[in-house]
């Protein structure tokens, strides 16, 4: 079953609306507030501990992927903005207002999107189903399309996006798409 890239529909999730990059996830937190979430909304102070104690493992460890991507992404910058540790970064900015990151339930749309902004589609799976324009594998598991600068990588799990992978993420970001912070 193929997803169409959406056009002009209303993106989904949970971010910044500054979002520079933007990762894409095939499923929601299965809560009701996300499951009838109909619009992008910065979280709240404490909202990824809740999300994790209300559903378990699997919404943690995204979570903690995504915040050990950034910091791994812009660890001196972070520093220098007084975070400590991935983890200060997770529970006090990801994905809130300012923070210029978003974690989208709903498709892509490159139409609504500037230049600048980076789309993550995570897992290989989600990417197969969408209807994405054509991509360049550069393994078994990463792909690029740098005109609407597009990554696929594994999905954000400790096994799948191991910290291996994640630097080998982060520096496909810098080679392919440098200035993206």
């Amino acid at each position: 079953m193929s997803i169409s890239v959406a056009s002009s529909l209303r993106a989904v999730g949970l971010g910044s609306s500054d979002a520079a990059i933007k990762v894409y996830v095939a499923n929601r937190p299965p809560l009701d507030e996300y499951l009838h979430l109909d619009e992008v909304r910065a979280m709240r102070d404490g909202e990824i501990k809740q999300i994790a104690d209300l559903t378990g493992n699997h919404w943690r460890k995204i979570f903690n992927v995504y915040a050990k991507f950034v910091w791994a992404l812009k660890m001196d910058a972070l520093a220098k903005s007084g975070y400590q540790s991935w983890q200060q970064y997770r529970d006090e900015h990801l994905l809130q207002s300012g923070s210029g990151k978003e974690l989208l339930f709903s498709p892509p749309d490159f139409n609504q999107t500037s230049g600048d902004v980076l789309h993550i589609i995570m897992g290989k799976g989600y990417a197969a189903a969408l209807n994405l324009p054509p991509l360049i594998w550069l393994n078994e598991l990463f792909a690029i399309n740098e005109d609407q600068r597009i990554i696929v990588c594994p999905y954000f799990d400790y096994r799948q996006l191991s910290n291996a992978r994640i630097d080998y993420l982060v520096a496909t970001i810098h080679k392919y798409f440098p200035g993206v912070y």
